[in-house]
């Protein structure tokens, strides 16, 4: 059988590339390695992480805050389990929508392992080893990504873990050494921490989320270390050992070669990046050869040094984010019927999943000023909001920093509840290049976190914000 294309890997941009293939008129198969759709993100990523930070979460709120709201609770506890089971509900029933959406769309699912044997053939190898092959006139690679773990970590799935086995203890550690303080690890750190675990994590730079504007760093970080954590900043693990039971973590400071630090713990999460997934995937015999990262080299319209070979998604030069992913199989579907479809990386949110919320698009200030962009910050605090108080989330900050001679909002950084989906603004406002002013003179329904990003804006056109 034959496919206009065939997309190989079914997470958000693989799954999405088919979909938008399908209703764009292309006779569309999609391959898929493991059992549930959805990939990384779905089963062991984005979804089941969220899930397990909305649950600790809970139960932070409900040892810390519900008596002040009122609520009395007896014989409160930690049931890991049931939580654990919350999560792999949540993914399954992820894993259908994603089955049903290939179904309505008449997308064909092989379950195996993808591979080219030439450029317009495929085979597809199960689980049991057996083999069939499918012919395809394009490709579109979207394999994803897997967790870093340098040999030396002695990774063993049990002591020595990445993410997905931290998404799956069923007894709460008692302490967790966290190595890596980006996006993965602060989200699962603060996890554990929320459910009483002891988490140190270590970081090989001067402060955690690096690549964020630094007062989201310096907001996050007093945040989590309200919940316990502690933070051991420009070190370097040297070493990691594991027993059956406890793991030994050392490091050494950068500053000091004499001055190192060790711990004993339940566990050690190593969370220091992921690579790209290209693992097998028979890209020497049509003449394709990763970079040094393990990256697939693509042009504007995201397409292989092969003609009719595409690559999306972390395989891919850029940001390794799901919804990227997304755009990316869109633009390529759009791209393969003739049309002229767009994607603007600058203004691709990044968010990290903590309480509070992380969430960041366009320039950083350290960017503005390495550049010699000239422009006007403002800053307004979540303490100084009414729904803020009313809600007990105080913690945090909304940034705008606009351009000092046209007002234009060049980049958006928010610290606080429900940074996440109040980012979308900011984009969108972004993208139709607003001013602050712009802003500023939008209506915000009282209360809502939002009216931060209001008092920032006139902070940053006129400093006069309202409530500060």
């Amino acid at each position: 059988m034959q496919y206009d294309v065939t997309v190989i890997g079914s997470g958000p941009g693989g799954y999405v590339a088919a979909i938008r293939c399908a209703q764009l008129g292309l006779k569309t198969a999609i391959i898929e390695r493991y059992p549930g759709l959805g990939g990384t993100c779905l089963n062991v990523g984005c979804i089941p992480s969220k899930a397990l930070l909305d649950s600790s979460e809970h139960y932070h709120n409900a040892h810390h805050t519900f008596k002040t709201h009122g609520i009395d609770l007896k014989d409160l506890k930690v049931n890991l389990p049931q939580m654990i089971k919350r999560k792999n509900e949540v993914v399954l029933e992820n894993n259908k929508g994603v089955e049903f959406l290939m179904k309505k769309n008449k997308i064909d699912v092989f379950n195996g392992h993808g591979s080219f044997i030439s450029k317009n053939r495929i085979k597809i190898t199960g689980k049991s080893g057996e083999t069939k092959e499918i012919e395809t006139l394009r490709t579109i690679i979207a394999t994803g990504s897997k967790p870093i773990v340098p040999a030396n970590f002695n990774y063993d799935k049990n002591r020595v873990i990445t993410s997905t086995e931290a998404l799956n203890i069923e007894k709460v550690p008692a302490s967790m050494v966290v190595i890596g303080g980006g996006v993965i690890g602060l989200e699962l750190g603060s996890v554990y921490a929320r459910l009483g675990t002891k988490v140190h994590v270590v970081e090989y730079m001067d402060r955690i989320i690096a690549g964020m504007d630094a007062d989201c760093s310096r907001e996050l970080t007093k945040s989590l270390k309200g919940l316990g954590m502690e933070f051991h900043m420009r070190h370097a693990v040297t070493e990691v050992k594991a027993t059956k039971t406890k793991v030994t973590v050392k490091a050494q400071s950068r500053d000091d070669e004499s001055k190192t630090l060790s711990w004993e713990a339940d566990y050690c999460l190593v969370a220091i990046g992921r690579r790209p997934y290209t693992d097998n995937l028979g890209l020497e015999n049509i003449g394709i050869t990763p970079d040094e990262k393990g990256r697939i080299a693509v042009n504007d319209h995201l397409e292989t040094s092969v003609p009719g070979i595409y690559a999306i998604g972390d395989v891919v030069r850029g940001a390794m984010l799901a919804h990227k992913a997304e755009e990316e199989g869109v633009f390529v579907a759009e791209t393969i019927v003739g049309q002229k479809p767009h994607i603007h990386y600058h203004l691709i949110p990044g968010v990290v999943y903590t309480w509070p919320e992380v969430a960041s698009v366009g320039y950083t200030e350290e960017q503005l000023k390495e550049a010699g962009i000239p422009y006007k910050p403002g800053k307004f605090p979540f303490r100084a909001l009414g729904r803020a108080r009313a809600s007990m989330d105080l913690d945090g900050m909304v940034k705008v920093l606009a351009h000092k001679e046209t007002d234009e909002i060049l980049g958006v950084h928010i610290v606080g509840a429900r940074a996440a989906d109040m980012i979308a603004e900011g984009v969108a406002l972004m993208e139709f290049r607003a001013s602050a002013e712009d802003a500023a003179r939008m209506s915000h329904a009282h209360p809502t976190y939002t009216e931060a990003f209001k008092e920032a804006c006139l902070a940053a056109t006129a400093n006069r914000p309202i409530h500060s």
